[in-house]
């Protein structure tokens, strides 16, 4: 906005505000539960894992139009450099995609005025966070001196969480305000390695 170049300042599309991430490796003590006789069956079983608690990405406000009557139709990836007008008040309505409806308030948007520009900032608050643990146990085999077998088994979003995708940022659009995909769900695979 060349006439208020503070409107143009913005969070940046990839600002996180909080982000934990812990790795784990923990062998479990089956062996000393079960006794040495059971020792190659209770022995060697781990389980490890990647855990992501995170708030969410910035929500992208734009207005992909060129109402600023700028050629402005060409620029960000919304195809538009365009911000609605937004008027001050609580921005979160709603935090919780389960339950439906819109994420934001989107009655505080509104068009820009005709070769006029809006004094949305097109990122200044986030969307949804995330809670995610990916899980590995495995159970290592010993089989000579130098070779072994490892079963694993892999879970993606091990606790099936909804990973929820940004609301719909364009005030164009029928669904703005509104979440309506996700992160994938679940994912579990098996595998077997022979190390030699």
């Amino acid at each position: 906005y060349p006439f208020n170049p503070s409107l143009s300042r913005a969070l940046s599309d990839f600002d996180m505000t909080h982000n934990f991430v812990v790795s784990y490796s923990y062998e479990l003590p089956f062996e000393r539960a079960f006794g040495h006789s059971h020792s190659r069956l209770a022995g060697g079983w781990v389980i490890s894992g990647i855990t992501r608690l995170t708030t969410g990405f910035p929500v992208r406000i734009s207005e992909p139009d060129d109402r600023s009557l700028i050629g402005n139709t060409t620029l960000g990836w919304t195809g538009s450099g365009d911000e609605p007008n937004y008027t001050l008040g609580k921005i979160l309505l709603q935090t919780n995609p389960r339950k439906g409806g819109s994420y934001f308030n989107t009655s505080l948007f509104s068009k820009e005025a005709l070769g006029q520009f809006g004094n949305a900032r097109r990122n200044f608050f986030h969307g949804p966070g995330s809670d995610n643990w990916d899980m590995v146990i495995s159970k290592n085999v010993r089989l000579r001196e130098s070779t072994a077998l490892e079963f694993r088994g892999e879970f993606f979003n091990a606790f099936n969480h909804a990973q929820f995708n940004n609301p719909d940022g364009s005030i164009l659009d029928p669904t703005f305000g509104s979440i309506s995909s996700a992160k994938d769900p679940r994912i579990g695979q098996l595998a077997v390695k022979f190390r030699f």
